[in-house]
């Protein structure tokens, strides 16, 4: 899992990286423009924010990548006790809020509930009978195993991430291919395809004029 860290506190940032790299890829800084260029960049599965930091705040960052459909679940970490600043994050489409100071393990308890809400685990059970491996690309099915394309694999997973909603094609796209290289939906109609053809229609379901919904 890949975590990307906004904090501008030089020692607890240091506390924070150690403790988190013993499990997980951490990439850190200290500026918000630095780390609205680094998710825009490359792909995380958790934003850590501080609300506070000296050329912005973490709130804005995150409102901004929501309007951009990015829906990576976020954790606020601030030194406020301010009941608004709890309102702002969550209003800005955060998922979870922690306040300094703060036990490292409580963090740590909050990660793993963020992985097992938006299905961060490297296997993910599908359905009965359906596990799908995130690292490998592998589906196994009752006793047959089927290897994924990496884009199917991240459509999977995307879909599975966000199954409280309906993801559009639009979305698709813009989260997993470059402007530049960005192709037609026929794409995006051919992944669904493939992946209905393994788990089943049923599981990734069309919302007329939307998008794809997972059930």
């Amino acid at each position: 899992m890949k975590i990307l860290l906004l904090e501008d506190d030089t020692a607890l940032a240091n506390i924070l990286v150690d403790f988190l790299e013993d499990e997980y890829e951490v990439v850190q800084t200290y500026s918000m423009k630095k780390a609205l260029q680094l998710a825009e960049d490359d792909k995380f599965d958790l934003y850590i924010f501080d609300i506070n930091v000296p050329d912005g705040d973490g709130i804005s960052l995150l409102r901004e990548l929501r309007d951009f459909s990015d829906e990576t679940p976020a954790i606020f970490i601030t030194a406020f006790h301010d009941v608004k600043y709890l309102k702002s994050a969550f209003e800005s489409g955060a998922n979870d809020f922690i306040k300094k100071p703060f036990d490292l393990e409580e963090l740590a308890q909050r990660i793993e509930n963020i992985k097992r809400h938006f299905g961060l685990e490297s296997l993910i059970e599908l359905d009965d009978g359906i596990v799908f491996d995130t690292k490998t690309h592998m589906l196994k099915i009752a006793d047959e195993t089927v290897k994924l394309t990496h884009k199917e694999s991240e459509c999977l997973h995307y879909f599975y991430k966000n199954r409280h909603r309906v993801v559009s094609s639009d979305e698709l796209l813009q989260n997993f291919w470059e402007y530049e290289d960005m192709p037609s939906d026929d794409a995006i109609r051919t992944i669904v395809k493939n992946l209905r053809k393994h788990i089943g229609k049923e599981h990734i379901v069309n919302i007329r004029g939307e998008g794809y919904k997972f059930e």
